[in-house]
């Protein structure tokens, strides 16, 4: 801004005035306002985002972590969330914590650090003291996907309860007695503890007796073999099992992967539903039956409750949006 006052022999002030689009409400005329504007251009001046934050007390930044970039579920909310904000006038820093409580932690620094407006954030931190530090400090946030019961903040999540009853349901009415479940890694998240209650009240509540045996958790870093491994297990004579409820997309793929491997054929030998929706499962065959989550409105509802923090509002806001179960073929040609 010096050197654009200086060569048109101006106040960096009015300068200033001219950037920030405060020209008329000023009172400096069009004239002056389009050689600024010129002179800018000429000499390729770019603002510093930081030092405006820091001057301002605003970036237009907003930051996004999510656990899993590459989960087509973490991908449809990041593109919900970056379109609806673009709209509002702010950008999104976007990053992925690879499931690591450390990572997560550095990556909230490092967003606070580079000025960001808010945070939306799917986190995997069993100790919260990041998410309380933000809470403490009045930092406007909202927790996406997964929540923190015994914390009073702002979250947006699906019913996974809900969605567990529903998908377990659909198999004992279609005659399964043995339904295995497979969870990932890590256990304490409050998606994975809601689904498996979902699944042992489906049980319960249509008198199936709850087997401990056929409850596996495969571990986020090595996921295929894991699943393999179960599935293994799971079609030993001791367990026979006829169908399972898979916890989320990326278990379900490597269980369609398992499943080719082991010679099994969907339905006839095992019949699967999954948690979530991708694409891909219109078009196996055959077609998966899934629990859908509103992706896209998960993200809208979240930048909502972010654009309500941003603006001082304190009530804290938790969103529980509905899952719908797609019926297809994997699990029998009975639909129910």
């Amino acid at each position: 801004m010096t050197d654009v006052a200086k060569s048109l022999n101006v106040s960096k002030t009015l300068v200033s005035m001219v950037l920030n689009n405060k020209g008329d409400e000023f009172g400096i005329n069009q004239e002056t306002q389009q050689r600024v504007l010129d002179k800018v251009k000429e000499l390729n001046y770019k603002p510093n985002r930081i030092a405006r934050g820091l001057r301002t007390g605003k970036s237009n930044l907003l930051g996004l972590i999510v656990s899993d970039i590459s989960n087509p579920f973490y991908a449809k909310i990041a593109r919900s969330v970056e379109d609806k904000v673009s709209k509002l006038g702010y950008n999104v820093i976007i990053a992925s914590s690879d499931e690591d409580a450390k990572r997560e932690s550095d990556l909230i620094q490092i967003m606070r650090d580079h000025q960001v407006d808010g945070l939306i954030l799917s986190t995997t931190q069993t100790d919260n003291v990041d998410i309380k530090q933000m809470k403490k400090d009045g930092f406007p946030f909202v927790l996406i996907d997964r929540k923190v019961p015994r914390l009073d903040v702002n979250h947006v999540v699906v019913d996974n309860f809900k969605g567990g009853l529903q998908a377990t349901e659909h198999l004992i009415k279609n005659g399964y007695k043995r339904i295995g479940l497979i969870t990932i890694s890590p256990s304490h998240l409050s998606t994975m503890k809601e689904r498996e209650d979902g699944y042992k009240r489906a049980l319960k509540e249509n008198g199936v007796r709850f087997d401990k045996r056929l409850v596996a958790e495969v571990p986020f870093e090595n996921l295929k073999e894991g699943v393999l491994g179960v599935l293994k297990s799971f079609m030993k004579p001791e367990l026979a099992v006829q169908a399972v409820f898979v916890a989320n997309n990326h278990v379900a793929t490597a269980c369609l992967e398992a499943a080719e491997q082991l010679g099994l054929r969907l339905p006839l030998d095992l019949a699967m539903v999954s948690f979530d929706d991708i694409e891909l499962f219109r078009f196996c065959y055959p077609p998966v039956t899934a629990v859908a989550q509103p992706v896209g409105l998960i993200g809208d509802s979240a930048v909502d409750v972010l654009m309500d923090a941003l603006k001082g509002l304190s009530e804290t806001k938790k969103i529980t949006l509905e899952p719908s179960l797609v019926i297809r073929k994997s699990c029998g040609e009975h639909l129910v």
